[in-house]
This record gives C-alpha cells, sequence and structure tokens, in this order.
C-alpha cells in the first residue's frame, strides 16, 4: 500500500496565498458590516445597539471558518496552508470578540 506524497513546500505557500486574498476579502467586508452598523447605531439612539450583535456573528463565523479550512488542511498534511488560516481567521475572530464587549 502505496502511502500519499506530502505536498511540496511550494504548493502549500501558493495556496496559502491564495487563501490569504480570500480570507483578506472577507474580513475586510466583515469589517465594513461592522462599521456600517456602528453608523447606523449612531443615528438610531431610541433602540439598543445592533454592532456588538454583528461582531458576535462575524466571530463566529471567522472562527468558524478557522477551525473548519485550518482544521481540514492540517489534517491532510497541509501544516503551512493550514496554520495560516488558523492564525489568520483565528485572529479575526479575537479581534471581533473585543467588539462585542459593550
Amino acid at each position: 500500500m502505496r502511502r500519499p506524497s506530502k505536498p511540496s513546500t511550494g504548493q502549500q505557500v501558493g495556496v496559502s496565498l491564495a487563501l490569504l486574498l480570500v480570507d483578506l476579502m472577507v474580513i475586510a467586508w466583515l469589517v465594513y458590516g461592522y462599521g456600517i452598523t456602528g453608523w447606523a447605531d449612531s443615528y438610531d439612539e431610541s433602540n439598543p445597539p445592533d454592532a456588538p450583535q454583528f461582531a458576535r456573528q462575524a466571530m463566529w463565523f471567522l472562527a468558524g471558518g478557522a477551525v473548519l479550512t485550518g482544521g481540514g488542511l492540517l489534517a491532510l498534511g497541509w501544516r503551512i496552508s493550514g496554520t495560516v488560516q488558523l492564525l489568520l481567521l483565528g485572529g479575526g475572530a479575537g479581534l471581533f470578540a473585543l467588539g462585542t464587549a459593550q
């Protein structure tokens, strides 16, 4: 029985860069949504703010993405790509967690 060959470092770096661009676009989209929600909250002071709820949803979205993509890539043996996913998406989830503490 043959063992599957491990991916080369070049392949892992290439996949990491491609996923990095996608991750940064998703995080930018979520930051924009959080900012717009906070801006809208400033004009509607009679109701409770919606920005902390948005931040909580974004936090769980990014944490789930980190576990699914980062964990999946690590399970497949793609250490560089999996680590980049865990660090970037997990870090983004941590930053949004700070936005929920209001």
